[in-house]
C-alpha cells in the first residue's frame, strides 16, 4: 500500500457501469456514492466502463448519474470522449493509471489507492474485476474472488449455504448444455420440479441481480417463453419454488471486531406488480419498512442467520442478505448480494442508517477497511 503521510489523501477510483445488464443500476449507484464520499478526507477519481467494456474517464457529476423522468442513466452519456480508455497497471509494484486517447501521447492520472467498485453482476461483482485488482495489488472494497464469485452464482451459493447447514428453498438447475442439447429433457426437469413443489414457479437467470431476466410462471404454457428471457442475461438459469410468507432483508458490514448485521428490513407486497421486480424495485420505488415489524427472537435469528451466511462464503466488507419468513415462523435464505445498491433508495444503506450508521460513515468504513486489508491470500 502506498505510503500516507497527513498531507496525503487516499485516492479512490470509484468503478461503475460495466458490460452487464445491470450498468444503470451501478450508474445510480456511483452518483449515491460519489455524493457522500468525504471530500476532505479522499480525492476521487471516477472511472466509468461502457456496456461494450470500455473503461472511459467520466465527470464528477452525481447529478447526472441520476434516473430522468423513466429514463435510466449510462457510462456512454458521461464519458469524457467517446474514443478514450483508462489503464490500469496489471503490476502490484505500480499504481499509476493512465488516460489514453487514439493518436494522443498517453496521459498520466497518478496513483490509486483504494478502489470502489460499485458495478453490479457479471464483469464487476463476480470475481472478475476483484482478480484483476488482485493482480494489480490494489485494495478494493468488498469481498475477494471466490466469495464475489459464490456470491454471483445462485446455484453455487445455494450449495455452499446448505453444506453449512444454513436454510435454502426448493430449487432447480438447468445448465446451458442441458437446454441447448435436449430442451425436452430440460423441460420435463422443471415440469417434474413442479409437479413435486407446484406451481407457480420463478425462472431466474443464475447469475444476474437486481431482479432482472425473472419471470412468475403459472404454468407450462408459460414456461418455454420464461425460460429464454431468462438466457437472454444468462445461460445458466436456476428455477426456483414459490416460498409463502414474508421478504426480508439484513445488512452485515465488517467491523474492526468482525462482521455485524445491521437492524432487518421487510419488503412489503407491492400491488402495482405482479413481484418485487426491476420496475418495481428502481423505476417505482417500493418502499421496504425499516426496521422491520418483527419480534426480537426473529430479529436476532435473521441477523445470526445474516452473518452466518456472511461467514459461509468467506465474505467481507458488507453484504446484504434476502431471506424469506415463511409463514410457519422458520427463515430461508434467498441470497445474498455482495455489491448490494446503494442508490438513494436502496434497502443496505437504510438499514445502517437505521442501525446507527449513516451514509457517509458506512461508505468511510468500507473504504477505511479496504486500505487496512492487503490483497493476495488472507
Amino acid at each position: 500500500m502506498s505510503s500516507q503521510t497527513s498531507s496525503h489523501k487516499p485516492r479512490v477510483a470509484v468503478v461503475f457501469g460495466g458490460r452487464s445488464s445491470e450498468h444503470a443500476i451501478s450508474v445510480l449507484t456511483a452518483g449515491a456514492v460519489l455524493r457522500a464520499i468525504d471530500r476532505d478526507k479522499y480525492e476521487v477519481l471516477p472511472i466509468g466502463i461502457t456496456t461494450d467494456g470500455r473503461w472511459a474517464l467520466t465527470a464528477d457529476d452525481p447529478e447526472r448519474m441520476a434516473i430522468a423522468g423513466r429514463q435510466l442513466p449510462s457510462v456512454a452519456a458521461l464519458a469524457e470522449s467517446a474514443e478514450g480508455g483508462v489503464v490500469l497497471p496489471v503490476d502490484p509494484t505500480s499504481r499509476e493509471v493512465v488516460y489514453t486517447e487514439p493518436g494522443s501521447v498517453p496521459k498520466a492520472l497518478g496513483e490509486v489507492d483504494v478502489v470502489f467498485p460499485v458495478l453490479h453482476g457479471p464483469y464487476g461483482e463476480d470475481g472478475t474485476l476483484q482478480g484483476l485488482l488482485e493482480l494489480s495489488g490494489i485494495p478494493y472494497v468488498g469481498s475477494g474472488v471466490l466469495a464475489s464469485a459464490v456470491g454471483q452464482d445462485k446455484d453455487y451459493m445455494k450449495r455452499v449455504f446448505t453444506s453449512f447447514g444454513l436454510p435454502v428453498g426448493p430449487y432447480e438447475v438447468i445448465r446451458p448444455r442441458e437446454w441447448e442439447k435436449d430442451p425436452a429433457a430440460a423441460r420435463k426437469k422443471i415440469v417434474d420440479f413442479a409437479g413435486e413443489h407446484g406451481w407457480p414457479l420463478f425462472v431466474k437467470p443464475a447469475r444476474a441481480g437486481s431482479s432482472i431476466g425473472i419471470t412468475k410462471v403459472d404454468d407450462l404454457a408459460g414456461l418455454d417463453e420464461a425460460v429464454e428471457e431468462a438466457r437472454r442475461h444468462d445461460p445458466k438459469v436456476i428455477v426456483e419454488a414459490l416460498l409463502r410468507g414474508r421478504e426480508i432483508e439484513c445488512g452485515v458490514l465488517e467491523f474492526e471486531d468482525g462482521p455485524r448485521a445491521s437492524v432487518p428490513a421487510e419488503i412489503p407486497p407491492v400491488t402495482a406488480h405482479d413481484f418485487y421486480d426491476f420496475e418495481a424495485k428502481y423505476i417505482d420505488s417500493a418502499d421496504g419498512i425499516v426496521p422491520a415489524p418483527l419480534t426480537a427472537e426473529q430479529t436476532a435469528k435473521v441477523q445470526e442467520l445474516a452473518v452466518e451466511a456472511f461467514e459461509a462464503a468467506s465474505c467481507e466488507g458488507l453484504v446484504r442478505a434476502d431471506f424469506f419468513l415463511q409463514d410457519n415462523g422458520e427463515f430461508v435464505i434467498n441470497e445474498i448480494n455482495t455489491l448490494p445498491g446503494f442508490t438513494p433508495i436502496s434497502m443496505y444503506p437504510r438499514m445502517w442508517q437505521e442501525s446507527g450508521v449513516s451514509y457517509p460513515e458506512l461508505i468511510d468504513r468500507l473504504l477505511q477497511a479496504a486500505l487496512n486489508r492487503s490483497t493476495g491470500l488472507r
